[in-house]
């Protein structure tokens, strides 16, 4: 079978965007190439050793084009009516988010990826991912967890979040320091549902997954059952709860700052007096805007974090 690489050259704060909307079209993969992720790991030498890495590699975005490429797979078969919906749906996002960052030339370039075992290829370059207690791991790996550890298996269709990127390990990472046994949890644009089904496998008695697109709430349900949380998951096609009488020990928000903000007035209806709002995917720029929001509607951040381009919060509402 032959496929079509679709290549979207585009900029750090929009590629997470371009990603999604690919992933709106294809199960078999979407790449991003950004030389800023090889930056972040090589500026952690304590944790990353190099065999060999270009030093033009560590100029800075001012001295050296910071063009990063978002890759996505399209059967050949559909590819002439999927493609021109790709691009559509970047042009509009462009247009809704060019406000406040950029998005680049959005040049595209298209080839044909011929053979039949690619896939499988791609699926040998994952491994677990170890988040704290947490270990993400693909379904196709057969993993003992020690201890300690608890399994959020890895679908191969899985098409929103796989622990990988800095702002979805921010959360899973920084929800263990507030999670307990009875903590009830609200995932919010829950997308692949990795955030609340990490929850319950940490012993939260509840979690509810919303989202507004339809194919993250199929994905998080069918993730939820293949994880074996699915009795104590709901999941909705939603913006956020409706019903307030659902009070969360913890909410987890993993979006984009604009979305964020405009979700601010909102959010707090459903967090508990004592509870506590963990939101990720806020790049620099965009992080005092987010903590002005939430400021405005009653919340204090207790605590921030850093991954690579990202910053986490961690709030809670003003005594």
């Amino acid at each position: 079978m032959k496929y079509i690489e679709l290549t979207i050259h585009t900029t750090s704060e929009a590629s997470e965007l371009i990603s999604d909307i690919m992933w709106n079209y294809t199960d078999y993969g979407v790449t991003i190439c950004d030389r800023a992720d090889i930056i972040a790991l090589q500026t952690a030498k304590e944790t990353t050793f190099w065999d060999y890495m270009d030093d033009e590699l560590t100029q800075s975005a001012s001295e050296k084009s910071s063009d990063v490429l978002v890759k996505c797979y399209i059967a050949e078969d559909i590819a002439q009516q999927t493609i021109p919906a790709i691009l559509a749906d970047i042009q509009e996002a462009k247009r809704a988010g060019e406000e406040y960052f950029s998005f680049g030339t959005l040049e595209d370039t298209k080839r044909v990826v011929d053979g039949d075992d690619w896939i499988d290829v791609w699926k040998k370059h994952f491994r677990p991912i170890h988040l704290g207690k947490i270990v993400v791991v693909p379904e196709w790996i057969d993993y003992t967890p020690k201890a300690d550890e608890r399994i959020v298996l890895l679908d191969s269709n899985m098409a929103f979040g796989t622990g990988e990127h800095e702002t979805t390990s921010s959360c899973v990472e920084l929800m263990q320091d507030y999670l307990t046994p009875s903590s009830v949890c609200i995932d919010v644009g829950c997308g692949s549902g990795i955030l609340g089904i990490s929850a319950l496998k940490l012993g939260a008695s509840k979690a509810y997954l919303t989202d507004i697109d339809p194919i993250a709430v199929e994905s998080a349900t069918h993730n939820c059952k293949l994880n074996g949380v699915a009795e104590n998951a709901i999941v909705a096609l939603s913006n956020l709860l409706d019903d307030t009488n659902i009070q969360a020990d913890i909410m987890l928000a993993n979006i984009t700052g604009e979305v964020l903000k405009l979700l601010a007035p909102s959010i707090p209806k459903n967090l508990k007096k004592d509870g506590v709002l963990i939101l990720s995917g806020i790049i620099e720029s965009r992080l005092q805007m987010v903590v002005d929001a939430y400021e405005a509607v009653g919340l204090e951040v207790i605590r921030q974090t850093r991954k690579g381009e990202w910053f986490a919060l961690v709030l809670k509402h003003k005594a």
